[in-house]
Parts: structure tokens; sequence; C-alpha cells
């Protein structure tokens, strides 16, 4: 039998992800031609009309790009204290992109933008360890079991443990230079793991999520992802979910 899947017609409508998909449908928030449907695997046709939560949904083409947010922005699509945010720097017709996590305002690097659920579901749901990679400069000498320490991980809230696999790039008297991966997804989680040691980060930039990498893309500019590398992307995160 020809056709969708349920779950995958709702993820590709920019509607959620399949996984949650899958919770509206079990719900009884969807309905197909009128008819409310519970069924998992229900196979949807080219004429079918889907409605979730009474509203009708139309699959819509996927985008993906990456965009390299500048310090002074925030990662959210408006704010109520009117700051300013990464869409401030986008064109109107990408405002429908969500970013895939987040950078703090002072942060910079590298940002995923996409209306693909399922992706970002992957990239960010905290079973998948997903590594996300950063160059990272710490006011300070930070202290080789220091840095021992942040690898087997340390509580940096009350219950809550971060790690990190670091590399010492350099070090000066006044200043660490560090290459961070972080499987983790924390808020702030960098920040406050050099702060539990009483140390500052200077700068902090993201330069690699999974198989995405920040090069060849200048301060607020922005650029499509490849279909080549999204499906090495797509290929990569299959491999971490099997691992997981």
């Amino acid at each position: 039998m020809s056709g969708t899947r349920l779950n995958k017609y709702i993820a590709s409508s920019g509607v959620c992800s399949r996984r949650k998909a899958d919770e509206l449908i079990e719900s009884g928030a969807v309905m197909v031609n009128g008819k409310k449907v519970t069924e998992l695997g229900f196979i949807v046709g080219e004429k079918d009309k889907v409605f979730v939560n009474q509203k009708l949904i139309r699959p819509v083409k996927h985008l993906y790009y990456r965009f390299y947010k500048p310090a002074g922005y925030i990662t959210t699509c408006d704010d109520e204290k009117g700051r300013k945010t990464i869409y401030d720097l986008l064109p109107e017709e990408l405002y429908n992109l969500k970013p895939v996590g987040r950078l703090d305002k002072d942060s910079t690097g590298l940002l995923i933008l996409t209306n693909d659920g399922d992706l970002i579901n992957k990239l960010t749901h905290p079973s998948v360890k997903v590594p996300k990679a950063y160059l990272v400069n710490v006011s300070g000498k930070m202290q080789k079991k220091e840095l021992e320490e942040m690898a087997r991980g340390i509580e940096i809230e009350p219950g809550k443990i971060a790690y990190a696999d670091v590399t010492l790039l350099d070090m000066t008297s006044k200043e660490t230079s560090l290459h961070i991966i972080l499987y983790q997804g924390m808020n702030r989680q960098i920040r406050k793991m050099v702060e539990h040691f009483g140390y500052e980060v200077k700068s902090l930039k993201r330069i690699r999520h999974a198989t995405i990498v920040l090069d060849g893309l200048k301060r607020g500019e922005f650029k499509p992802i490849n279909p080549r590398q999204i499906k090495e992307l797509k290929s990569f995160l299959d491999k971490v979910e099997e691992n997981a």
C-alpha cells in the first residue's frame, strides 16, 4: 500500500517530531478525513486531509541552514524584554525555522536552523549523546587536575552532574584556551563548569554540532546546508542513536 505513515506526515508538516506525533495520535488529537485516528501505523494517501487539534496541516519542504551567531543576540524568536534576537539578523523567509539548541547571549558560533522536527528532536534529545565542539578562552591559568575533573564530571547544580571532553590548546599566566566537546545540553553548562573552579569564560564559540561545522561562515552570516551534508548528518545520528 503506497502512502506515508501518519506520524511521518505530521512531522513533515513542521508541527513536531515523529515521537511527539505518536503521542498526539494516541491522545486522539489527530483526525484524517474527519475521523479520529489513534493507530500509530496508519497510512496517509496524497488526497487525505489530516487535522491536528482541528487544524488542517500540510507537508512542507524541509529547509536546513547554518548560522554564525554573533555575541549580543539571544536564541529565540522574540523576547518580552526587548533584547536583540537572532531573527533580527535573518530574512523574513527564514522566520519559520527553529534553532537546534541554544547559545546564550554572550556566546558565538554555529547554530543549525531548520523546520525539520524529527532532526531537531534527534539532535537535542537527552538520550542521544550528540557531540558539540567549542573553542573557549578562560581567564586565569587552569590546572591540569581541574581539566581532568571536568572530564570525570562535576556537580554544577544540585543533582546535576556535568562532564566534558577537554583539550588544552594554549595557556599563559592570564588565560587558558580550551577545545571542549559536550554530549549534554544543560543551560550555560561550560560557563558553570568553569565558574565551579573560580574562573570566568572570556569567550565561547561553538564550532561543530554533530557533523555540521562553522567553517566558511562570517559572523551574522547564514548559508543553506547541502543535501549531501544532511544525508551524512542523519546517517551519523542514526549510528549514535543505535549506540545510545
